[in-house]
């Protein structure tokens, strides 16, 4: 897949100070893109992904902090993107916190934050980019999911996680569908184990995990401009893996 043109186009991903956020928000730097780094309370680390993103072609890269839960910090971080780079032409929703323990050791709040940054996040960091992007008649909305949302995985452990990623998806058609006369996509990346992940199974589809590269490729191609027709679309980015129910 080559690299999209993004020159001109501001560029917001959530959670880009580190791990699969910084390898995404690198790769639309490495189009020519006006890039934001996103960050909640990691200011260094994104301070060091903005440098290297000016290093490898970002055509202005600024750092913004926001709690993406929280409907007012949501606004904040946006009127900061749009002061130094202008309005977000695209947006790639990448926040979501795991619980890796069973669902009847879950405490409320841990329920609730799973939900909160995976699935609120995307929705309210949409919402408040939408407005822009319509008046101009251009955008694109990338969300990352997680490849169980549509395998029928059923398991106890970090079930939040799968609950909110499912509605992830769900969102991602629906917002597509309500978006598909106004110039704008909406798809959604969903990797399996990735080389960051803190555990491997025993068992890996061609025997590895998704590296950062293939999870830039899958993002390069919904953000290709051209690509206009592609919509609501779920990309699974697992190496064709296929899970067993628990």
């Amino acid at each position: 897949m080559d690299r999209p043109d993004l020159s001109g186009q501001t560029v917001l991903v959530t959670g880009s100070a580190s791990g699969v956020g910084r390898e995404l928000v690198l790769g639309t730097a490495d189009c020519g893109a006006k890039t934001a780094v996103h960050y909640n309370t990691s200011a260094d680390a994104a301070d060091d992904v903005a440098e290297l993103a000016a290093e490898r072609g970002g055509e202005d890269v600024t750092a913004v902090q926001g709690d993406v839960t929280d409907p007012d910090a949501v606004d904040e971080l946006f009127e900061a993107v749009e002061t130094d780079l202008g309005s977000v032409d695209v947006l790639v929703n990448n926040v979501g916190d795991f619980a890796p323990v069973h669902w009847e050791d879950l405490e409320f709040e841990t329920w609730n934050r799973v939900l909160e940054t995976n699935l609120t996040g995307t929705f309210l960091c949409s919402k408040r980019a939408l407005p822009a992007m319509r008046e101009s008649g251009y955008g694109r909305i990338v969300n990352v999911g997680y490849a169980s949302s549509e395998k029928g995985l059923v398991n106890p452990v970090n079930f939040p996680y799968f609950v909110a990623k499912a509605g992830v998806v769900m969102f991602t058609r629906m917002l597509a569908a309500d978006t598909s006369e106004d110039g704008i996509t909406v798809n959604a990346v969903s990797p399996y184990v990735v080389e960051n992940s803190d555990e491997f199974p025993d068992e890996l589809p061609r025997d590895r995990p998704a590296a950062f590269e293939d999870l830039v490729r899958a993002l390069w191609f919904f953000l290709e401009p051209t690509n206009d027709y592609v919509s609501g679309q779920n990309l699974e980015v697992d190496g064709g893996w296929l899970p067993e129910t628990v």
